[in-house]
């Protein structure tokens, strides 16, 4: 089990995969799988609330699959342990932003005095570009 954002997830939610790491790295990169995926299941899990799957869902936008499955790549590191703590606490970070409920927006209107003056600077524009054109022949 971990503890992430305050919630026990089972050790079989989370899937861990590790390959070679791209970029610079000469032959540590060629030989070594350090690199760490993190496949996190969250339509499936049983460990979060249903508003906090949907949040997380919303929130990890790209890195999640059409079946709902969250994928986190950590290869900043050149040792699997350092980049296997990385993608958990990426992970917790995701957890702790989607446990946050959005403040309701309360929806105002702009003030009269707003609308009139946007309405003057609308006026004077206007007359200001209407001075760039040369005035029409007399007849």
């Amino acid at each position: 089990m971990q503890l992430v954002g305050g919630f026990m997830i089972k050790d079989d939610e989370l899937q861990w995969e590790f390959v070679r790491s791209g970029g610079p790295g000469g032959q540590n990169v060629n030989k070594v799988a350090t690199a760490v995926q993190l496949k996190f299941d969250i339509a499936g899990s049983e460990s979060l609330p249903r508003e906090v799957r949907d949040r997380l869902i919303r929130l990890a936008g790209r890195r999640v699959t059409a079946a709902g499955v969250l994928i986190i790549k950590a290869q900043r590191f050149r040792s699997q342990e350092r980049n296997r703590s990385d993608a958990l606490s990426r992970l917790e970070e995701l957890v702790e932003a989607a446990l946050r409920k959005p403040r309701h927006r309360i929806r105002t209107r702009p003030t009269t005095s707003s609308r009139l003056e946007r309405l003057d600077q609308k006026r004077r524009m206007a007359a200001k570009k209407g001075m760039r054109h040369p005035a029409p022949p007399e007849e």
